[in-house]
């Protein structure tokens, strides 16, 4: 994936899905369920029970065009493991040597800062977007305060964003928004219950691409 797709995909997306979980079976089902009704930006953390297993077999089902990336990369290993795996993006928590890793190997890198120091850390070492993280409740004031000295930067806010926070924090003027459990809930652990109500629940908002 070439980082311009990357921007693309965060366009007409606006969401990334973070998938992680406990049971591999699980998340691997979980990914597959969000791609097949339409939520198809997804990250799968390697923070969860066998990521990388999950990437490559998400991958081999999904096929090579597939937007699925890995996400809490934090070396340079981590980096190239992801890309083994068919991971076509990174998602890193903060400014690691994983940022540079991934252009390394021609991946597509949302790099994770907070800071203006971090942010432009990140964007001096090449990342496509920065990824907003941790956000929390206040994240349309930080992203509004950011935005002043960096206007031109992708910033997909991350961290504690429900539906009605993304929606919020998209009209500031977020590129995109990262996901997790108030999205997935325990679906990843092995708990669907309510997953595809969820899905329905961001979509009608606005907050996922129709």
């Amino acid at each position: 994936m070439h980082p311009s797709d990357l921007l693309f995909a965060l366009t007409t997306r606006r969401l990334v899905a973070i998938v992680r979980g406990q049971d591999a079976d699980a998340a691997l089902d979980t990914v597959l369920t969000l791609v097949r009704r339409g939520i198809d930006l997804v990250e799968v953390s390697l923070s969860g029970t066998d990521a990388l297993r999950v990437i490559e077999k998400a991958r081999a089902v999904l096929g090579p065009d597939a937007l699925l990336g890995a996400g809490t990369v934090l070396t340079a290993r981590d980096a190239r493991r992801a890309a083994d795996a068919g991971a076509a993006f990174t998602v890193t928590p903060g400014v690691t040597e994983a940022v540079a890793e991934s252009r390394a190997l021609g991946l597509p890198v949302l790099a994770g800062a907070l800071t203006p120091t971090e942010v432009a850390s990140a964007v001096a070492q090449g990342a496509t977007a920065v990824k907003l993280f941790p956000v929390g409740p206040g994240a349309v004031e930080w992203l509004r305060a950011l935005r002043g000295p960096f206007p031109q930067v992708p910033f997909v806010p991350v961290g504690g964003i429900d539906a009605l926070m993304a929606r919020a924090v998209l009209a500031a003027g977020a590129l995109a928004v990262g996901v997790g459990s108030p999205l997935v809930g325990n679906a990843a652990d092995g708990d669907p219950t309510g997953l595809h109500d969820r899905i329905a629940m961001f979509r009608s908002l606005g907050v996922a691409a129709s």
